[in-house]
């Protein structure tokens, strides 16, 4: 493999993918670089980073730590672990190291899975549910799931008065009406170096300013990837841009809603299937049985599954009729008003490549396997272990359900969804919950599967559906879509939410 273009520094460094570093890799990479710091990485039950750092001031000390991890307090990372027996191990994952691209000392990051006493992987671990959904889907389909983010933010920046931007307006706006293309790139340029598999990044449709600030809204997608990984490089990823936010002063949000009647920021997730490395979406140029059954395991679930993808009241204030961002159970080809979106894949036989560049004479021109199936309904706010664990399970239960592809055909809708507002033609498609706490009903109702697929503890989905119940929201959209300075209080309780 040529690492030549390869933006990972540790894979560039030591000439091998991450997937076969081993410690004495890391060891090499730290002692030639004058590596001072390790800081441990991993999430917890608030689905936020934590961090366990150690300096390195000998060579025996860091192959221990490498070895062997070291203790945490649980009792202080999950609700459900005692204090009186609350130790856990923390253990690197070799193959997510990278270099911190902040820390003033010089320093490598490695994500971490957590252990009991008896050495056994913490059952609610969100990582080691995330892995169980994964064995469980392989298992049963003997197919691999690769998962891929959109991950959608504001800058939020003092004003500049010159160039404002035009509001709503910013869909791939260049500079300067935009300015903060260059921090996005940056932040891109980052990730990729911290191991993240960008695809691109580009400016989004939120645009627009008040007395004080300019609100930019921005987007950076990633390539298809093992779902572990893909959990793994969205958190990073935010992380990072929280990081590069700091640094210049201004604030970065992945709140779903931030005002009323803007473009709301979403957390939108593209899946596929493979065989043998080879994508299974598509038989010829239509979906395939695959893909039909997965979308038919998702829809019958979506409504429970908005419990772990939209975790917040904010979440509801984007997930309304007439917006971009989806309501009602369905699906469709292109169709940005649905649930579960088919892109546009490169399907045809014409080399527009030719077209575009005349002057080729001869080009080899093989149409790319490319084709998803997009999931529009999670936001920043997601637990985005427990979300992919969940639509795991869901599709699992999509590829046993024999009446699937029928199943699927009923939710399949052509028109723009919005513009008929659930009307008669689709009304009997189901809607998504409108609130935290209509959520943690759709969750309860459906607990069941994702408790016997062994991959969810009972406890979790307890947890998650309390943690929602919490929110007591129920008539929250209504009141605040009246109450500007109460939305604004909400607003800013959930700026930096996860």
């Amino acid at each position: 493999m040529d690492f030549t273009l390869n933006a990972n520094i540790l894979e560039k460094y030591l000439g091998k993918e991450s997937n076969f570093f081993t410690a004495d890799d890391l060891i090499k990479y730290i002692v030639e670089n004058k590596i001072e710091l390790l800081n441990f990485r991993y999430v917890a039950q608030d689905g936020r980073l934590k961090s366990l750092s150690f300096y390195i001031f000998s060579l025996e000390y860091l192959k221990n730590i490498l070895t062997y991890g070291e203790r945490v307090d649980g009792s202080s990372l999950f609700s459900f672990i005692e204090a009186s027996s609350s130790d856990l191990y923390v253990i690197p994952k070799y193959k997510t190291a990278f270099v911190n691209p902040f820390s003033k000392i010089p320093a490598l990051d490695i994500f971490c899975s957590l252990y009991t006493n008896e050495g056994k992987p913490l059952e609610s671990s969100p990582e080691y549910i995330l892995y169980k959904a994964n064995n469980y889907f392989t298992r049963k389909t003997g197919l691999t799931f690769k998962a891929l983010g959109e991950l959608e933010f504001y800058v939020i920046a003092s004003k500049d008065n010159n160039f404002l931007p035009t509001n709503q307006k910013g869909y791939h706006e260049s500079s300067p009406f935009i300015k903060y293309n260059d921090f996005r790139n940056i932040a891109i340029k980052l990730i990729s170096q911290c191991g993240g598999k960008v695809k691109y990044g580009h400016s989004e449709v939120g645009a627009f300013y008040d007395e004080q600030f300019i609100y930019e809204q921005h987007e950076i997608e990633f390539l298809p990837d093992d779902v572990e990984n893909t959990a793994n490089q969205l958190i990073l990823a935010k992380w990072i841009l929280r990081n590069l936010a700091y640094q210049y002063g201004i604030k970065v949000s992945f709140a779903p809603k931030i005002t009323i009647g803007k473009a709301g920021s979403g957390m939108h997730l593209h899946m596929l299937v493979e065989k043998d490395n080879k994508n299974l979406m598509l038989e010829g140029n239509k979906l395939s049985d695959y893909a039909l059954k997965m979308i038919a395991g998702i829809l019958s679930y979506a409504d429970a599954i908005t419990a772990f993808g939209n975790t917040t009241p904010l979440s509801y204030l984007r997930l309304v009729p007439n917006q971009e961002a989806p309501t009602c159970i369905s699906w469709g080809d292109r169709n940005r008003s649905v649930l579960i979106r088919v892109p546009l894949g490169w399907t045809s036989d014409i080399p527009m490549i030719l077209h575009a560049n005349p002057n080729i004479q001869s080009y080899s021109y093989q149409k790319p396997e490319k084709q998803t199936i997009e999931l529009r309904s999670p936001d920043g706010t997601a637990d985005i272990h427990y979300l992919l664990a969940a639509i795991l399970v869901a599709i699992t239960s999509g590829f046993e359900n024999p009446n699937a592809i029928e199943l699927a055909q009923k939710f399949y809708v052509k028109e723009n969804i919005h513009k008929t507002n659930c009307s008669e033609n689709i009304s009997k498609l189901g809607t998504l919950p409108s609130s935290c706490y209509e959520s943690a009903l759709c969750l309860e109702n459906k607990k069941q599967i994702f408790i016997q697929s062994g991959v969810f503890p009972s406890g979790t989905i307890d947890y998650v559906i309390n943690n929602l119940k919490s929110h007591d929201d129920q008539n929250l959209r209504e009141i605040l879509s009246k109450d500007s300075d109460l939305l604004m209080q909400m607003v800013n309780k959930y700026l930096d939410y996860k």
